[in-house]
């Protein structure tokens, strides 16, 4: 781990390795970023789980949601996918920081950075995404309406979504998991490390759906 420190910012930087890349982490702390602006357990148990699993995202198209540092969404185009990665608009400028630190010119068309307000523009992007993934997205009740009708409008019936949670740590995040999500999507539970858990969510195939939250 190293600290640059300058005027407006600590940049902190943190190294992982998965799936044969070091990935090279900057955080920009002191930039208001708030919770956004450091690597979560829960991203680094999903990159660990696409690691054990071989995941192979080629030709596929990936939409993250709430993407922070960037990791997961970098490790998947690292592993061939078409990623658009995306959170506030504040954030931004700490994704494309990594992101020109950690993916390779050559493979830099496959990866895009936008903004996205759960709840309030999703619908200024396309639905033809083949994962949608999360990490430590479930944090703070208040932001689940918006959060589930995010989820909603992005999954078709193509669609598989990853969620990496702890249950332990975040307040409502047991059940917005196994109570409301599994209402709307067929839910399950792949791996729990600790109170970090995935999920993979698909479109029910039932014609009948229960009113989330």
């Amino acid at each position: 781990m190293s600290l640059i420190e300058n005027k407006d910012r600590t940049l902190e930087e943190q190294k992982h390795d998965f799936c044969g890349h070091s990935l090279n982490i900057t955080m920009f702390k002191g930039a208001s970023l708030g919770v956004s602006a450091y690597v979560w357990g829960p991203g680094l148990v999903l990159c660990q789980y696409f690691q054990d699993e071989k995941f192979d995202f080629t030709g596929k198209k990936v939409l993250e949601l709430g993407s922070g540092t960037g990791i997961v969404g970098i490790l998947a185009v690292l592993l061939g996918g078409d990623v658009t990665m995306t959170d506030r608009h504040r954030i931004l400028s700490q994704i494309e920081y990594n992101v020109d630190a950690n993916i390779p010119a050559e493979s830099r068309t496959r990866s895009k950075i936008s903004a996205l307000a759960w709840g309030a523009d999703q619908d200024k992007y396309p639905t033809d995404f083949d994962f949608i993934l999360g990490s430590d997205l479930v944090y703070s009740p208040s932001q689940f309406p918006d959060l589930l009708q995010t989820l909603l409008y992005f999954c078709s019936e193509k669609t598989t979504i990853y969620l990496c949670s702890n249950l332990n740590a975040r307040m409502g995040a047991y059940d917005f998991h196994n109570e409301v999500l599994p209402k709307q999507f067929d839910s399950e539970l792949l791996h729990q490390i600790g109170g970090d858990c995935i999920y993979k969510l698909t479109k029910k195939t039932s014609h009948e759906t229960i009113d989330g939250v």
